[in-house]
Parts: structure tokens; sequence; C-alpha cells
């Protein structure tokens, strides 16, 4: 084993055979050092440091690719190949712009591009670890944004379009390759889980195949993002799932997925809440049968009594109160009674009718009130954390103003972010890695 004088001696000697690495080493040796005597100030110093690490990123695989591309042009020579010339060739990584000149090779009549073909890259591409940071910025702000971003933290300049290929692209091979889980479990599990479904508006652009110009005769809409989340109880920490383009039973294979990540299993509880959606309840009955429980989020249900409050009483803050407390306590059938003293005339619409709809809307849910059982057992009894999850899962990225999605390209910006928000990203990069190799 070589010694520690030794070990410093070859070290020298490779320094030696790279000039400009020992020079920038030496410059990070004086910012330790802090031999100017100006880097009294932490900042000051990171900012230097940041600054040579930069550089030295970027000489170094210059001349890592330069190394390369002789080492091509031999191994051509050496074979009695032909050389047919040369070829610029650059690429973006996260220390800045390489380029070298490629020798080509031709066999037969095809031209070959050795060096290309070995290091994986091509003409004005984007490395792997630069093709991350560019998807993780760009997964939450505009493309533009993310222009600007990039060049502020990496000084790496790459146009709107580039950022937009790349974490469209990324995107759409995380949609792809998202799997749920669809079969029962086999161990206890944990006794409760808390599940949370909703739905929310994304703006969507469909083109006119017909139009040259796809910037014409575009129509534009409004399509439901269905997002679900599940916890265990007390757990700050849920499993997101969510669809686009997917109907309800796709959103239910969802909400199953998130509830196997979770810890669903064979004792398991599942407790529910969400709007009065009838698909919401259903796809409960049908995720988990007996071991799913749905209840009727305790703001939505008092909406309708606040609407109804106006027509039932002269104080209606009072009287709201009074039936949000029998809510509380097990006395629907006191609230349906004391709507059915106010009914509106049947000549009376619907559309101005709230006390109709208020008594319609609990009289068709009977079963989904439990409020005081859920506070029992600690649970919730309100649905504010999946409406805030629409904010900061969907409405962040895919509902900018002046933002309008095709419907694909936005059921993939919403995989991508779920990817992240799950704890998946680390695993989708690495096997990117394992395909590359």
């Amino acid at each position: 084993m070589p010694t520690l004088a030794e070990r410093d001696e070859e070290l020298i000697h490779a320094l030696n055979r790279h000039p400009p690495l020992k020079q920038r080493i030496e410059q990070l040796v004086a910012v330790v050092e802090d031999a100017a005597g100006d880097l009294a100030r932490a900042d000051a110093a990171e900012r230097r440091v940041i600054e040579e690490i930069r550089r030295l990123g970027q000489e170094r695989l210059q001349a890592w690719a330069q190394r390369q591309v002789e080492q091509t042009a031999r191994s051509v020579l050496e074979r009695g190949e032909v050389r047919c010339g040369g070829k610029k060739l650059c690429w973006h990584s996260t220390f800045g712009l390489i380029e070298v000149e490629e020798p080509l090779l031709r066999q037969g009549t095809q031209v070959q591009r050795p060096f290309s073909a070995r290091a994986q890259v091509t003409h004005r591409c984007c490395s792997q670890p630069l093709q991350r940071v560019v998807t993780d910025v760009g997964a939450d702000v505009s493309f533009q944004q993310a222009a600007g971003k990039l060049f502020e933290h990496y000084a790496v300049a790459l146009p709107v379009e580039t950022i937009r290929q790349i974490v469209e692209g990324h995107a759409q091979a995380i949609f792809d390759a998202h799997e749920t889980e669809e079969d029962w479990p086999t161990e206890p599990g944990t006794p409760w889980l808390v599940a949370e479904l909703d739905g929310g508006m994304v703006p969507i652009m469909t083109p006119d195949p017909a139009q040259p110009d796809q910037r014409r005769g575009k129509s534009l809409a409004w399509k439901e993002a269905k997002l679900c989340l599940v916890h265990a109880l007390g757990s700050a920490t849920p499993c997101y799932g969510g669809t686009l383009q997917g109907g309800v039973e796709e959103v239910g294979r969802e909400l199953f997925n998130c509830a196997r990540e979770a810890g669903f299993g064979t004792h398991t509880r599942v407790h529910a809440v969400g709007d009065g959606a009838l698909w919401i309840a259903d796809q409960i009955d049908q995720q988990f049968g007996q071991q799913g429980q749905f209840l009727v989020d305790f703001d939505h249900a008092c909406e309708y009594l606040g609407a109804a409050a106006k027509t039932c009483s002269p104080d209606p803050t009072v009287w709201l109160d009074r039936q949000q407390q029998r809510l509380k306590t097990h006395q629907l059938d006191a609230v349906l009674a004391e709507l059915a003293h106010h009914l509106e005339p049947e000549t009376v619409a619907d559309p101005d009718a709230p006390v109709r709809a208020a008594q319609r809307y609990f009289s068709n849910r009977r079963e989904q009130f439990d409020y005081p059982g859920a506070q029992e057992h600690g649970l919730p009894i309100g649905s504010g954390e999946i409406e805030s999850a629409h904010r900061y899962v969907v409405q962040q990225r895919l509902k900018r103003p002046g933002a309008w999605w095709c419907v694909a390209q936005a059921e993939a910006m919403l995989a991508l972010r779920l990817n992240r928000l799950n704890g998946h990203w680390e695993g989708y990069w690495q096997d990117v890695i394992k395909q590359a190799a």
C-alpha cells in the first residue's frame, strides 16, 4: 500500500499534468486560507467558493470531453477506419456549455459519431443532472420564470422552448410509468386512515386540427382535476393521487393506491371526508366496502343551511347556529323538520328555493352526517386539507394567469407534481440513470 508521501507525490505529478486544474486548486486553497485577506465575512467566502467551484466544474468537464475526443480519434486511426472530418458538438451542463470538435467516422455510406454515441450526448442537448434541475424548477414555476431561475442560480442560459420540452418530456415519462396497487392487503394495517377527495377546475385548450397554425381556431374550456389524499390518523404526511382525464373509477383506483401506501390493511377503517358529490361516497363504498365510511364536509353542509337561513328566520345567524349544533349532536331529524316548516311552494323554481335544496340535500345523505361519531374518535369533520392541497398541488402550477394547457400535458404535469409530493422523485431519476446505462 503506498505511503502518505508516495500518494502526495503522485497527486502532485497528476496536478502538474493538468496545469489549469492545479491553478484552480491553488485558488481554492487561497480562499480557505484567505490569502488576500478580503474574506472576513462568511457570505463573501461562500460566494467566492461557489464561483471557483463553478469554474472548476466547467473547466474539468471541458477537459474530460476533450480528452475523450482525442482518445476516440486515436482509436479510430488505430483500427484503420476512415475518418471523414470533424464537426462541432456542444451540450449544456449544470456547469455551463461544453464544446468540442468531434471526429466523424465513415462506415460504408453511413457517417458515425463515435464520441457522441459513447458519451451519450447530442448537439445542444442537456445533461441528465441539468435536466433534473430544469424539471424540478419547471414543475413549480412557468417555463419563462424557470429560465430566469436557471441563469440566476446556475449561470445556465436555456431557451424557454427547450425548458418546456424537458419538463413536459419527464412529466410524460412519470405519468406513463405510474402504476396503481390493486391487490387487497393481507396484513392488519394501521387502525385508522383519513381520506379526503375533491375536484378543482383546470384551464384546458383544445387546438383545431384543421388549422395549420395551432394558435388559431383553438377552443378554451375548463376540466375538473380530481384529487385525493390519504394518511394515517395523526400523521402529517399524506399520500396523494389524482387524475385529469380519468373518470371517477380512475380516481377511485388512485384513492385505493394512496390508502395502500398509507398503511391500509385488513383491519383498517377508512374515514373519508368530502363535499356531497355522489361519486365520492360511491367510490369509498366501492374501494373499501365495510371498512370505509364517508362523512360530508361540515362546512359544505352548512353552506346549504346558510342559504336556507335567510328564508327560515328573521335572525339567520341565530337560526344557523342552532341547526349546526343539532348536526353535531345527532339531531338530523330536527334539522329536517325545521326545514320542512319553511319549504317554498312547488311553484317556486329550484334555483330560487334554498330551503327545498337544503332538505333534499340532507334527506338524500342521511347516513353521511355522523359528526359526533367522528369527533368521538378524533377524526376530522372537514375537508380543508384536500382543499388546500388543490391550491398547492394543482392551482399553483396549472392555474396560473393566462396559462392554458392541452389536456395531456396538464395530466402529465399533475403526475410530475404528485410524484415529488409522494417522495418518488429520487426513484424516478435513479431509473433514468439505469436506463441510460
